[in-house]
């Protein structure tokens, strides 16, 4: 068996995580105050939502810190998987604080309450949106480009956030203009149906990712590329599984040869297949097993749910 590229640790983002959390800290003093204000249950609900982007951000930064770490004895294939529960984290706290936005807005809904310095808090709200816009773009594109869920995550939490908060000021407004109390309640309420969809969200695909999916189609296409120029008369690839665990891919696959190669040439091949499926898809543990084609018990030694042929 021959590994290229260990399972160490991957990059360090919590950066990017101490990013959300400061700038959370200021956005959330901001919309407590736009409540304070105007005693609008649609703004406290958009502050509860930043209360849940400062702790998802405290999640980040641990679940990012410990991901960071290489492999040791207790976790010989890293530590990627922590970031999935970054996010289950986040998608639980989504969920509790809408529950409190619900608590909350069923009491004004029933008996509306009037607003009060509705510009004032308008104009502390924009400000704090403004913030998480730049936030959630830099964490949105760190995310990509590091293949982070937990920092997607937060900035998906942003986006809905954003979302949200136009919405909710929306709502405020015309309020003022209308004098319709019962808007405010019913766009806190809006506010929560909408953040415990996407609580459900970031719980199912982190979930998913826990269960050690397979590569996306994308990523599949790559690998059946490299593989096909070794792929010949004398040579076969089958047994092809692959997994995601957090930024970390790993794929394993079984090679046959004739058995009359020397250790050396098989190994150099190994070796070669290696360097190739790497270069295709970027950072990943890549895992062969040399076999020899004569050899009946070469073909039928496939793990169940793995690929026999990458046809």
């Amino acid at each position: 068996m021959s590994q290229k590229n260990g399972s160490g640790g991957v990059a360090d983002l919590s950066k990017y995580a101490w990013l959300s959390l400061g700038v959370g800290v200021v956005v959330l003093a901001l919309k407590l105050g736009a409540w304070w204000v105007t005693d609008s249950v649609g703004l406290f609900s958009d502050a509860m939502e930043s209360l849940v982007n400062i702790a998802a951000a405290i999640v980040a930064i641990i679940a990012l810190r410990t991901a960071a770490k290489p492999a040791d004895r207790a976790h010989q294939f890293g530590h990627g998987k922590a970031e999935y529960f970054s996010a289950l984290t986040e998608g639980v706290l989504i969920i509790l604080a809408a529950s409190l936005i619900i608590f909350t807005a069923v009491p004004r809904l029933l008996q509306p309450e009037p607003l009060e310095e509705i510009g004032l808090g308008l104009a502390i709200s924009v400000l704090a949106s403004l913030l998480n816009a730049v936030v959630a773009l830099i964490l949105w594109r760190a995310g990509t480009k590091h293949g982070s869920l937990a920092l997607i995550a937060d900035a998906k939490h942003l986006i809905t956030d954003l979302w949200t908060t136009g919405g909710v000021l929306a709502a405020v407004l015309l309020v003022g203009l209308s004098g319709w109390l019962i808007l405010d309640p019913l766009i806190a309420l809006a506010v929560a149906v909408n953040i415990i969809l996407v609580g459900f969200g970031l719980m199912r695909r982190s979930l998913s990712g826990l269960m050690d999916s397979a590569l996306p189609e994308s990523d599949v296409t790559k690998l059946k590329t490299a593989l096909a120029p070794y792929r010949g008369q004398d040579i076969e690839i089958h047994a092809v599984q692959s997994r995601i665990s957090g930024r970390q891919r790993f794929v394993s696959m079984h090679v046959l040869v004739p058995g009359g190669w020397s250790v050396t040439a098989g190994h150099d091949l190994c070796e070669s297949i290696e360097d190739s499926v790497k270069e295709a898809l970027g950072s990943c543990s890549v895992s062969t097993h040399l076999e020899p084609r004569e050899d009946p018990r070469s073909f039928s030694d496939t793990p169940e749910g793995a690929e026999h042929e990458l046809d």
